[in-house]
Parts: C-alpha cells; structure tokens; sequence
C-alpha cells in the first residue's frame, strides 16, 4: 500500500495557523449562545388597585408559574436565568406597607431554574406575562397581583368626601379647604393650599350647582411610565400626581363637587381604565392632567386637548395624541388576558354631543390658563386620544406647560404655580357649570 504523502512543513504551519483563526472565530458566537440570560433591573409599584413587580431582563425568558395556599403565595420559576445581584436583592424592595404582598424572595431552585416565590398578605389574583422593549426599557417579566375583591370606587369616593369635608367643620386654621396634599405623607412636604371662593348666583345667593357633581381627574402616566422627562430630571408623572391632588383638594372644598383621581400614588393605569374608572362612579367631568414636551427647549405655554372623530385639528395635535395613545406599550398592558376591571366593553357609541360639550369645557379651561400662563395655542385642539374616549362623558386633557422647557419645568416643580394651575382649572370647571349646568343623573344602586 503506498504511504500518505505528509504535507510538507510550511504546509502544516499554513494549516496551524487556518485551525486557530477558525476556533478565533467561532468562540465568540458560541459564548454568545452560550451566556444566560441576565435581570437588569426590579422595581415594585405598590398601590391599592395592585402591585406589580417587574423585572426587566437583557434575553427572552423561559417561565412558568402557580399559586400555593397556606400560606397563600405566588412561585414563578425562570428557566435558565443567571442569578445575579439583582434577584438576591428582591426581598429587601417590598415595602411594609405593600397591601398585597408579605414578603419576596428568589434563590436557586435546581440546576438552570431561579425560583421566585411572593408571600402574600391575602388572596389575589395574579397575572405573570411578558413585555417587548417599548420606551427606555427592555424586555420585561411582569408580575401584577390584584385583589380577589376590588376597591369600590363609589364607597371609596363616598369615604374621601366625608374625610375632606370633616376637618372644614371643625378646623378654624382650614376654615374651607385642608389647605394641603390628601396625602398624609405630603402634609409637611408641600405649601398650604389657598382655600378657593365659593361662586354663588347673584339672584338666589345659592352654589351653581344645584346637585352634586363628580369629577375624575387623570394624573396622566405612572409606575413604568414616567411620561416626558425635564432636562433637570423631573418626571412627568410626579408634576401631574402632585397638580390633581391640589386640584381635587379645591374640588372638595366646593359644596356641589367632588373629585376622584383614577390614581393616588406612583403606579401605572392603562388608558382605558382611566376611563372605566369614571365611568364606574358616573363623572360629570374627566379631567386628564399632562405636561407636554417638544424636540426644541424653546417650546412653550399651556393647551386643552378634547376628542376628535374625525382628524387631528393640527399635526402637533396627531403627533401628540399618538405619544399619548403609546402608554399603554410603555406602562405594561397584558394584552393576553381580559382586563380585570373591564365590566364592558365599552360601546362604539356616537360621541358627537359629548364631543360638543368637551370643546365648550376646554374653551373655559383654556380661557382660565390664558390669565396664568402663556397659551401655546389660543383655541381647543382635537385628536384621537383613546383616554378621552368616554362616550357619555365631557372630557379634556389639560397639557399644562412644557416640561422640556427648562423654565416652564421649574415653574410646574413651584408650589406656588402648581396653585395657580389648581385654581384656574377651576374657575374653568365653574364657568362651564354656570352655562351649562348638569342635568339630572340616574340613581345608582348604592343609594337604594
């Protein structure tokens, strides 16, 4: 048999080097493959409606999840996670005053399985899915717990009127308003809220209104959704959380309204619970309060925004409407499952006569923030904002100034423009009642 010829000795050396470029150039790609997916961040949204925790995760995730009873608690287990830090770090991000959940905790259940089990305070309802990069973030692993009995609106807003209009009797220092924040937690933190003028009739001396009327006012974004952020850092959803306190502060010193906020601290609403929301305690008024942003600092004033059927009044209208109407992709929304809060669907109904009453409350609006404020436009622009889309409800949203002004951005972190703002939201919210006062609203079932 004859011999194989050898290659010569420059030949092997051609063919040392050719096999290490070629391990050089699939190592990479085969750590690449190789490397466990990893969790960035956590972050815990307490809130009455539910607490959501979220970890946001740098690959796709492999989980599974299930409830125990006794005690009762929530298990998720990761596939194929590394664990890091970040998940050693869970249990000390659960508030003590969470409502729903006791404790939270992760550790290696078996090999390539990081399990996460939520010890709870009560029986929930949980929903555990995922969420494509949207905004700033990336991939995230949501956890929502929500309660087995939801919060009443009705009573709860029955209960919030009875606490703002307790200490108006019996406090002389009030007289008429609180004169601060409903958040306990805020009272040392914030000036004193003025107490507002009640309007009467100049024939009858009597209130305008002549029943009691409601009011939801929507601090717009929160929780995952920080909405526009100002160049010295401040986040859209805490300038809107803190104007809708002051301004329903001012509503429940009127002795005809009452306000509710579709939320009352830092967690995230998707747009048609908004809606819902007011629906549920039949509003006479949904207010939707924002603070607008433009690609130029120089960009300035205020704007009242109200629904379109048709087209946007303006591009800056359609362009806002649609970063608007992006919240939901943003804040987190489980689009796998119905939402919980949902009693209906809501209708396709003809909006045109709401549509008509929203334009003359925006008009009154705009007309009070014209005497605080530079307005960006002088008339009520339209677009298809699906947070306004109450088909029996005058709603607007009120774009307060510019957060990505830096001058407007100071002023809406000032106590005492963000006053200002409370009390012309509300002249414009009298002045719509004096023209057009409420008609009689049907009993509900609470009141027998």
């Amino acid at each position: 048999m004859p011999k194989r010829a050898q290659p010569s000795h420059g030949r092997r050396q051609l063919l040392r080097y050719a096999g290490a470029s070629l391990i050089l150039s699939v190592s990479p790609l085969a750590g690449a493959a190789a490397k466990m997916p990893s969790v960035l961040a956590v972050r815990i949204w307490p809130a009455a409606d539910y607490t959501r925790v979220t970890l946001e995760h740098d690959a796709p995730l492999n989980f599974t999840h299930f409830t125990v009873e006794n005690p009762d608690r929530l298990v998720v287990d990761i596939e194929g996670v590394e664990f890091n830090s970040v998940l050693d770090s869970l249990a000390r991000k659960v508030a003590t005053d969470d409502p729903y959940i006791k404790l939270l905790r992760a550790g290696r259940f078996k090999p390539g399985v990081v399990r996460l089990v939520m010890e709870l305070k009560t029986k929930v309802v949980p929903q555990v899915f995922t969420l494509e990069p949207a905004g700033e973030y990336g991939r995230r692993l949501v956890l929502d717990v929500y309660p087995v009995n939801p919060p009443d609106p009705m009573m709860a807003l029955l209960e919030g009127r009875k606490e703002a209009v307790e200490p108006l009797k019996n406090d002389p220092d009030f007289q008429i308003a609180d004169k601060r924040s409903d958040d306990p937690a805020k009272k040392s933190e914030k000036a004193p809220i003025e107490a507002p003028e009640v309007q009467t009739s100049k024939k009858s001396g009597k209130p305008i209104v002549d029943r009691l009327v409601t009011i939801t006012l929507d601090p717009g974004h929160g929780g995952e959704d920080p909405g526009a952020v100002g160049k010295a850092g401040t986040y859209e959803k805490n300038v809107t959380l803190e104007v809708a306190r002051r301004l329903k502060a001012r509503i429940d010193a009127e002795p005809n309204m009452r306000a509710v906020l579709t939320r009352d601290s830092d967690f995230f609403v998707p747009l048609q619970m908004r809606v819902q929301k007011a629906r549920r305690v039949q509003s006479d008024l949904f207010l939707s309060i924002h603070a607008d942003a433009w690609i130029k600092p120089d960009a300035r004033g205020s704007s009242v925004f109200v629904l379109s059927e048709k087209g946007a009044s303006s591009t800056q209208a359609r362009l806002l409407a649609q970063k608007e109407n992006q919240a939901d992709l943003i804040g987190g929304v489980n689009l796998g499952s119905k939402d919980l809060f949902l009693a209906r669907t809501l209708l396709d109904l003809s909006q045109t006569a709401t549509i008509n009453d929203s334009l003359k409350l925006g008009k009154y609006l705009l007309g009070e923030l014209g005497s605080i404020n530079t307005l960006h436009k002088a008339s009520v622009e339209q677009a298809g904002f699906a947070v306004l889309k109450a088909p029996d409800i005058p709603s607007a949203l009120i774009e307060t100034a510019f957060i990505s002004n830096p001058e407007e951005e100071a002023r809406l972190n000032d106590d005492a423009y963000q006053e200002k703002l409370a009390g012309a939201i509300v002249r414009g919210i009298r002045q719509y009642f004096i023209k057009h006062p409420p008609g009689p609203k049907a009993k509900l079932a609470l009141f027998g």
